[in-house]
């Protein structure tokens, strides 16, 4: 079949990439950035492709197709990362799992029909989509900075520790991620709020709660990092909790629902 070609095509790329940046981890020479992320940047071209022949070009927010599609915008946003500040350790985390996730949709997930909804919905829906992809980019970020932090304290730079950028340098990275991603959920909740007439639903109701929690630990952060200069562990710590809050009203609620209840929404 070939949808099921294209999707072990899709990871093969994919883990081929995160293989040639693992490269200088285990002591190898690096190979030229241009071809690595030409593999990597084809394989999420080929995974969008998928995405949109599946669903049919509409919007599939059941939960495996709404983990593929995260897994597609966080390698397309690690490309992205990469172009401005050279962060290879990201590609190898976040490319095996966007592998991952487009297998599990293909092979594994039962068959879903995309939802019928209307223009505003989906503008809400691009909102908190690309929101928690920039977050999720960010909670990696927070923990390379731990994993810095940690290192610095017990003087042990080998490892994984030694191929990412200056720390100051993921600082400011992944304040600049919780900035934009902060900016999306802030449009997102918005859009929610106006367009989504049944925003406080029972179905929905955790989903809002929580995200307005994220909201309020990412705006908290931001304010702390502006007014009192937050940073390294308390950073880190509001971050994955804020993160953490993110993955819950996301996936958590429909994890239940679908997975557990066996109900459609």
């Amino acid at each position: 079949m070939l949808t099921h070609a294209l999707a072990l095509a899709a990871a093969a790329l994919y883990l081929i990439a995160a293989g040639l940046l693992a490269r200088p981890l285990l002591h190898r020479q690096a190979l030229p950035k241009a071809l690595t992320f030409g593999l990597a940047s084809v394989a999420v071209f080929v995974h969008v492709a998928l995405l949109v022949g599946m669903h049919r070009g509409g919007v599939d927010l059941h939960f495996f197709a709404a983990l593929s599609l995260v897994g597609c915008c966080i390698a397309a946003l690690s490309l992205f990362v990469n172009l401005a500040r050279p962060v290879a350790t990201l590609g190898v985390i976040v490319f095996p799992l966007a592998a991952a996730l487009l297998l599990v949709d293909v092979f594994l997930a039962p068959t879903t029909q995309p939802m019928a909804i209307e223009w505003q919905i989906k503008l809400h829906v691009v909102f908190a989509l690309l929101g928690f992809s920039v977050l999720c980019v960010a909670a990696l970020f927070a923990i390379f900075l731990w994993l810095q932090e940690r290192a610095l304290r017990m003087r042990r730079f080998g490892g994984i520790v030694a191929a990412l950028p200056p720390l100051t340098l993921t600082e400011s990275l992944m304040f600049q991620l919780i900035g934009a991603g902060f900016a999306l959920l802030t449009l997102a909740l918005l859009s929610g709020i106006l367009f989504v007439d049944n925003l406080f639903a029972q179905h929905l109701i955790h989903k809002t709660v929580l995200s307005i929690a994220a909201w309020l630990v990412f705006g908290t952060l931001l304010f702390g990092r502006w007014r009192y200069g937050w940073r390294g562990r308390r950073a880190v710590r509001l971050t994955l909790a804020g993160m953490a809050l993110l993955l819950l009203a996301y996936f958590g609620s429909r994890f239940v629902l679908e997975l557990v209840l066996k109900r459609v929404p």
